[in-house]
């Protein structure tokens, strides 16, 4: 019985770090309709942290499987399907935040200095544009 009570503490432990981790899925939110936009799954490769869109949401009467046409033509991610897409990277463990990477926004085809942080079980994702800069509020999926 007391083996069964430990192994509950350490598994109940163990799930409470996880949702202190970057890693994992995200819903991300229109900044103007307060709508969900995306899934964005954040894992770690090589010690770095990437995200990829894994779902969209799109809006009424426009293309469910998108390509970034607006992407550089130079990136690897031009013409490439938005579904699957790595949009951050190389984001690298920088005090209680992450930093040194990049996100790219596929609607613009636009590439920030980003950093990205927990606050209230909420990701927060900041992306730089020289001193200028903007912050959204990704929400944990389930």
């Amino acid at each position: 019985m007391k083996v069964l009570i430990t192994l509950t503490l350490i598994l109940v432990g163990f799930s409470g770090l996880a949702q202190n981790s970057v890693v994992g899925k995200w819903v991300t939110i229109d900044d103007n309709t307060g709508e969900q936009r995306s899934i964005v799954e954040l894992f770690d490769r090589g010690g770095k942290v990437y995200g990829k869109i894994i779902k969209i949401f799109p809006q009424p009467g426009k293309d469910p499987d998108p390509v970034c046409l607006q992407c550089p033509e130079d990136d690897n991610r031009y013409k490439k399907k938005i579904v699957g897409m790595e949009i951050l990277q190389g984001m690298t463990k920088d005090g209680d935040a992450y930093a040194g990477g990049n996100i790219l926004d596929p609607e613009s085809g636009k590439i920030y200095r980003c950093k990205i942080w927990l606050e209230n079980s909420n990701l927060m994702v900041r992306g730089y544009w020289g001193p200028f800069y903007r912050t959204q509020e990704w929400k944990r999926a389930n």
